[in-house]
């Protein structure tokens, strides 16, 4: 056997700062980012005073030790370039809401701080504390902060939540040809996650202009680096990616500076991201005021080793070295800055006079009847669409198409009048329109905004995520909807509570699309209807079209729309004809608006997508006259459930009609919905048809018992009757 060693091309550095990189920086930059790094510190340690007394609810995740990452890399940042990062974001937040209010050449030895910079730090301050003057009126708290003006684009509490975001974030400024970065910290604990490796695959395999700070504190909670991963060196994971990467002393804030600028000098020249290794120390816990050797898992000896490399320590003492500044200007900042928190402090908290303690300010507190507020938006977007039904179009205007033609028609037709709009997912720019035609077209009027992804549904989901709050409209094929399970982090925990989560007007307009393959043969694991699924988590809309017309109306409305979307499509349908009016397709079908598709008195029968078919076959067979609803929006706080209700009062009986299986269907919410509004006009018990509590398997018969078809659907009629 022979072997030979293999070299790669992708740089893999070390970067440190000399004297000359020091004295590179101008005085007042050198002072300002002294400023910042001692503002930090003390607002750090102050709140971790107001949490011990209880006045903050909820964890303190502290920067300290951290800060000198923060003033080094966004000493660089213009507000433009964009960022986000974890639940320990305290440090990176208020560095770049200063560096936004901050006047250019502002010399804190010389200039007062501002009305703008004391209302950053305040607000800040606010938002920690779960207070209405908070950047996002409160409700983000210590883990979601958000400022959109001075360029973060939010914080994430989920581990590793965070970096396909940034990816989205990117993705946009290239196709608007900005200069623009987008950077992404994250912890030594999230690049052993899947979503850092696909953020990073992702981010070179459309050189997109990103900046991964990985600041490895040596501990994921109590977890050290060792203990997680063979190899703790973790710029390593960036060169077999293609994608360069550095290590740097993360307690020196002009190392820190050094690498950016390195980064984005590399972004500029070659394109494609970067990963910085900041090698750092988080000297208390992962939450609170004690150290981590009060929980055992590191000694005092370590903890003192890193504390003597403490930034607030050694960054003064540089500057004094280069004349920056002295001893006593240091001591004067330190004042100014202490005056300045006592005096945001004071601004939000006040001594309770039961007992002296302090407590929040009690008429700072968000009003509780905002609770619901900014779950999902209000639709306004759409109030000047044009919504037409069928029965409104002009039968000489209208052309008979299959359902799968018009996936891809609307799609293509609607790109051509929103240049935001992209489209992403596996294999949507192959197989002539991916693998069920419905991208045809796209790929020769559109090539740089149809965008075949790898195999990795959290992370071009999650990049969808970001595009969308980046100002960009995306298009997420998801193959089958079990695969929505993979992506479920940001599906659910991102998309689904984006808007609410960072006070309500912050819109999140992306469309997901999936189809429905059950009785096909696919077996359990891509035979999932996932309405149910979504229907859990209140911010999704959700849409099931099923006639031509109505996926060109409830496509354009979901596209428009600026809160999530699904819409599912059932793959029985995709062969079926319809009439549209190709000529003009900037028709919406209202969210909310179900139709009566066969008038009845015997019973309702409430159903949607592909299972409207085997209704209609059900209702022939059984010999009963239901009335017919199919619903078309399937979210429950979204369902016309007027429409229900007004079938009701005169048919009083009730079957809901699904094929899918039982423990995973949307069928409970409509039977609760329905009791907990309409139970008055019920003669009998509600009917509800699903499949069984088994997924439908590859073998055909099994596949056929497991889910429900016309003949089921006919029994609970008969039933619903006697």
């Amino acid at each position: 056997m022979q072997t030979e060693k293999l070299d790669i091309e992708t740089p893999w550095l070390r970067v440190s700062a000399d004297e000359a990189d020091w004295k590179a920086i101008d005085r007042p930059t050198q002072l300002r980012m002294l400023e910042q790094l001692l503002l930090i510190r003390a607002f750090e340690e102050k709140l971790l005073e107001l949490a011990k007394e209880k006045v903050l609810h909820g964890p303190a995740h502290s920067s300290i030790g951290q800060e000198a990452v923060a003033v080094g890399c966004m000493s660089l940042l213009g507000s433009a370039d964009k960022i986000n990062g974890t639940h320990r974001m305290h440090h990176q937040f208020l560095a770049k809401a200063l560096n936004h209010v901050t006047l250019a050449n502002y010399d804190p030895t010389r200039d007062a701080v501002t009305g703008e910079m004391r209302d950053a730090v305040m607000r800040t301050l606010a938002e920690i504390l779960g207070l209405s003057p908070g950047f996002t009126g409160g409700r983000g708290g210590s883990m979601h902060l958000k400022w959109d003006a001075c360029g973060v684009f939010g914080s994430n509490a989920i581990v590793g939540g965070n970096p396909p975001h940034a990816v989205g974030y990117a993705m946009a400024e290239k196709l608007r040809n900005t200069d623009n970065v987008a950077v992404t910290f994250f912890g030594d604990g999230a690049i052993q996650n899947g979503a850092a490796y696909e953020s990073m695959n992702l981010a070179a395999l459309y050189d997109l202009p990103v900046i991964f700070v990985c600041e490895n504190n040596l501990y994921a909670v109590s977890t050290h680096v060792r203990e997680q991963t063979r190899e703790g060196r973790l710029s390593a994971r960036a060169p077999g990616l293609g994608v360069p990467g550095i290590e740097v002393d993360g307690m020196d804030a002009v190392a820190m500076r050094a690498a950016t600028a390195w980064a984005r000098d590399r972004i500029r020249n070659n394109a494609g991201p970067v990963l910085i290794e900041a090698l750092t120390y988080r000297f208390y816990h992962q939450s609170g005021p004690l150290a981590g050797s009060a929980f055992g898992y590191r000694d005092k000896d370590e903890e003192r080793l890193w504390n003597d490399r403490d930034p607030v320590r050694t960054m003064p003492d540089k500057l004094i070295a280069l004349g920056a500044i002295d001893d006593d200007g240091v001591q004067r900042l330190r004042q100014r800055v202490d005056a300045l928190l006592e005096d945001v402090i004071a601004e939000l908290v006040e001594k309770d006079p039961s007992n002296n303690t302090r407590r929040v300010k009690p008429t700072l507190w968000p009003d509780p009847a905002s609770v619901e507020h900014g779950i999902r938006g209000d639709l306004t977007e759409l109030a000047g669409d044009s919504v037409r039904e069928i029965e409104d179009c002009d039968p000489s205007t209208m052309k008979e198409m299959k359902y799968i033609e018009a996936v891809s028609l609307v799609a293509r037709t609607a790109m051509e009048r929103d240049p935001t709009i992209i489209v992403l997912g596996e294999d949507v720019h192959r197989l002539r329109g991916g693998t069920a035609g419905a991208t045809r077209g796209i790929a020769e009027k559109f090539p740089d905004r149809l965008i075949g992804t790898p195999i990795c549904e959290n992370g071009f989901t999650g990049l969808g995520v970001g595009a969308a709050l980046n100002g960009l409209r995306p298009v997420v094929e998801i193959m089958y909807p079990d695969f929505a399970l993979v992506a479920a982090d940001q599906l659910f925990n991102q998309a689904g509570k984006v808007r609410h989560m960072f006070g309500g007007d912050h819109p999140l307009p992306m469309v997901v699309r999936s189809r429905v393959s059950a009785g096909t043969g696919y077996g359990s694991q891509h035979s999932m209807d996932s309405v149910g699924l979504f229907a859990l988590y209140p911010g999704w809309r959700i849409v099931a079209p099923t006639t031509p017309y109505d996926y060109v109306g409830l496509f354009n409305a979901a596209v428009r729309c600026e809160d999530p979307v699904l819409v599912i499509e059932y793959q029985n349908l995709f062969q079926d004809k319809g009439q549209v009016p190709v000529d003009d397709l900037d028709y919406i079908v209202p969210f909310g608006k179900a139709k009566v598709v066969r008038a009845g008195k015997d019973c309702t029968l409430v159903t949607y997508g592909g299972v409207l078919p085997l209704s209609l076959q059900a209702v022939e067979a059984s010999g009963v006259d239901a009335e017919v609803i199919d619903l078309r929006t399937l979210d429950p706080f979204g369902m016309d459930w007027d429409a229900i209700g007004e079938s009701l009062k005169h048919t009083n009986r009730l079957v809901v009609a699904e094929q899918t299986t039982r423990g995973t269907s949307l069928g409970a919410h409509i039977v609760k919905g329905v009791q907990e509004r309409f139970f008055d006009w019920l003669d009998a018990e509600i009917v509800h048809v699903s499949g069984t509590h088994s997924s439908p398997v590859v073998s055909k018969v099994l596949e056929s018992a497991a889910l429900a078809g016309a003949e089921e659907i006919a029994e609970g009629l008969k039933e619903v009757m006697s």
